[in-house]
């Protein structure tokens, strides 16, 4: 099934995790909905503009995913508001570029800057709500050996 005009359902429910441990990744209509919406107002709109292909390293996790990859109890993943966008795997375009884009140009709930170093990012989170404010937070996560921190852009 396709969410958009270059990202399939498929893409965005395929996990290694869930394979290995035998967890079915099957998202309900309701967040099929909020997938293409995310799909066709962000991913799109980005896939367009540079005319490379994207990667999308994590979109949908059921909640027994989520928990299993230690994902936060609130992730907009869980209801298929969420994507982790990667275009370094293709090479041609790097994840700050991404980011920069949707930054200037796109609505969005969160975009969060993910680890990397100060000239990129490991990969982009970026999150859209539907039919709800979306609030344009815009954060970078950092990590050292006590955990997980993040602070605005």
């Amino acid at each position: 099934m396709k969410l958009s005009k270059n990202l399939s359902l498929q893409e965005c429910v395929k996990s290694n995790t869930a394979t290995r441990l035998d967890i079915d990744n099957t998202p309900p209509k309701e967040v099929i909905a909020n997938l293409k919406h995310i799909a066709n107002e962000v991913f799109q709109p980005v896939r367009d503009y540079f005319r490379v292909p994207l990667g999308v390293t994590s979109g949908y996790r059921s909640k027994k995913l989520n928990k299993a990859i230690g994902g936060s109890s609130t992730s907009q993943h869980m209801v298929g508001q969420a994507l982790d966008i990667d275009a370094d795997i293709y090479g041609g375009l790097t994840n700050k570029q991404v980011f920069d884009y949707i930054k200037n140009n796109l609505e969005f709930d969160q975009l969060i800057w993910e680890f990397g170093d100060d000239a990129s990012p490991a990969w982009v989170h970026v999150s859209y709500k539907h039919n709800e404010d979306n609030r344009k937070r815009c954060l970078r996560a950092y990590r050292d050996n006590k955990g997980v921190y993040y602070k605005p852009c």
